[in-house]
């Protein structure tokens, strides 16, 4: 995700609280993503694919994973901070583009979110 920094750049404070997943393929992690979740909203951070392997569908596994893992959780809206050039990955998995964006090293993200319905 971010290959040229430190790895202190993509280590978060609250780190020590979200939930951690990856992907394994033999015996190499392939992708990864963390989930915060706060009450009823949950965002998910640190979302990458190992550059070889994208194209491979492992992120869409992985994401098809955690949505599922929230609904068990009682969220009601998943959210993240989408790279622009990232929004019609997002876009399938039925997360929305919202109005808000921000600028991050100089690329472009939006805030995209999905709502949950669960089931009764």
């Amino acid at each position: 995700m971010w290959p040229n920094k430190s790895l202190d750049f993509i280590k978060l404070e609250n780190d020590n609280k979200g939930i951690h997943f990856a992907l394994w393929k033999d015996a190499t992690i392939v992708s990864v993503i963390s989930l915060f979740i706060e009450g009823d909203r949950a965002q998910f951070r640190k979302f990458a694919t190992d550059t070889s392997e994208q194209g491979n569908g492992y992120g869409s596994l992985l994401l098809t994973y955690l949505i599922n893992f929230v609904i068990t959780k009682n969220v009601l809206t998943l959210w993240c901070n989408a790279r622009e050039d990232k929004t019609f990955f997002y876009k399938r998995f039925g997360m929305i583009q919202t109005p808000y964006t921000f600028l991050k090293e100089g690329i472009k993200y939006f805030i995209m979110e999905k709502i949950i319905l669960l089931k009764k």
